[in-house]
């Protein structure tokens, strides 16, 4: 099982500064609700609560910052928000959120997540879906409103405009 020393939070300078003056690790931000987060680092009450779920999300094995950061952009904020969803169903609406198909990898970290908040079962990670997954996709394809675009030519479009 992943530790929280393992979490990564996307913190500005100020809220760093202010984990240091209060003698807070990272590790440790989950010890504190997002309402004591909120004036602990003098952030507004939701990006308390963002901070809170990207910490929580890391915490299930084989789930890092990007995945973490891919849940609250779906306005997910806790494990048990995520009970009795359906992986396929997270990955159709991230991918037309993001206007984009994504990796296909993707999809199995959503259907850990689920099984996780469904179970509590920390023996699995995301690649024990694969095959759950290409059968599902085998059977059911993707939905006629998929994005046409592929993540791979968004990753090629930004890297020529940088």
């Amino acid at each position: 099982m992943k530790t929280r020393s393992n979490i990564k939070l996307p913190l500005s300078d100020q809220e760093k500064a202010s984990l240091r003056k209060n003698k807070v690790k990272i590790a440790q931000v989950l010890d504190y609700a997002a309402d004591e987060l909120e004036v602990l680092l003098g952030v507004t009450t939701e990006r308390a609560k963002e901070l809170y779920a990207l910490a929580l999300f890391q915490t299930i094995p084989s789930i890092g910052i990007k995945f973490a950061e891919d849940l609250v952009f779906l306005g997910y904020y806790s494990i048990n928000e995520l009970k009795g969803k359906d992986g396929a169903k997270l990955t159709d609406d991230y991918e037309l959120k993001k206007g984009y198909w994504i990796d296909s990898c993707v999809e199995d970290q959503f259907r850990l997540i689920v099984h996780y908040a469904n179970t509590g079962d920390t023996s699995k990670t995301w690649w024990d879906f694969t095959k759950e997954r290409k059968a599902f996709r085998s059977e059911n394809g993707y939905p006629a409103n998929r994005p046409k675009t592929c993540w791979t030519d968004v990753l090629l479009t930004a890297k020529k405009a940088s």
